[in-house]
């Protein structure tokens, strides 16, 4: 399977999204928009990975390319591509699909619990769209870094909630997923993040410390487990 990313941050890593992608055999190209990059035809890729972000969807004027972005994938996702998203990556997914991103009640930095919820929807022709099949990730410690949230767009059904967050995800169709948490991290992108944005971890009710974040290696074996779980749940979902 070709992947095509949509990368924020410069030295931000795919982190265990990467190493799944290694290991399934797939390959794996990028764009930087905020370099400008031109954005690839469609049709040369199979999957659309979009990635976090320090910015925000609604800060259009100040990140010029967003708008060119946001078209782009509204594009894939009239394709019937699968899109997958993370933090930023999902908010954006949720802009384009008529879904209102805010600033959320709290910050949520560090890692927390996020519990499945059990919700259906129907679509635009009255089919109805289920969320995760029972028992999958009913409850497990993921790693957050935002502070803006975004409405289930219409149409979608909510997959994901904590305890700061109720929007932690969900699913539009059966190809487009957006997770508010982050399912590629690895402690190698827990670094690259708190060199970035470092200067976030103030005292906060749901903000962690950095030496807190990295000292808790069993949370990051579960990310890795959750990571390819989900990515393989898609991956068959979508029918590749």
């Amino acid at each position: 399977m070709k992947i095509h990313c949509l990368q924020h941050l410069k030295n931000e890593t795919l982190g265990n999204i990467g190493t799944w992608v290694t290991l399934k055999g797939h390959s794996l190209t990028k764009t930087l928009p905020c370099e400008k990059s031109a954005f690839p035809d469609p049709a040369e890729f199979d999957m659309l990975l979009i990635m976090g972000g320090t910015m925000s969807v609604y800060q259009e004027k100040e990140y010029t390319w967003l708008k060119p972005e946001k078209e782009f994938v509204k594009k894939v996702i009239g394709m019937g591509k699968p899109v997958l998203g993370s933090c930023f990556g999902a908010q954006l997914i949720a802009d384009v699909l008529g879904g209102k991103v805010t600033r959320n009640r709290f910050k949520e930095i560090g890692w927390h619990r996020v519990k499945a919820v059990a919700e259906e929807n129907s679509n635009n022709e009255g089919k109805i769209i289920s969320g995760l099949p029972a028992g999958l990730f009913p409850e497990f410690t993921a790693f957050m870094w935002h502070g803006d949230t975004f409405e289930i767009p219409e149409g979608a059904v909510r997959l994901f909630k904590s305890e700061a967050c109720q929007n932690q995800g969900f699913i539009y169709g059966d190809n487009v997923l957006g997770l508010q948490f982050h399912p590629e991290t690895d402690r190698q992108w827990i670094c690259n993040l708190i060199e970035d944005s470092g200067h976030e971890l103030v005292e906060g009710e749901y903000i962690q410390p950095g030496e807190e974040m990295l000292k808790n290696e069993h949370f990051l074996e579960g990310s890795r487990k959750i990571a390819f779980s989900l990515m393989d749940w898609f991956e068959k979902k979508c029918g590749n």
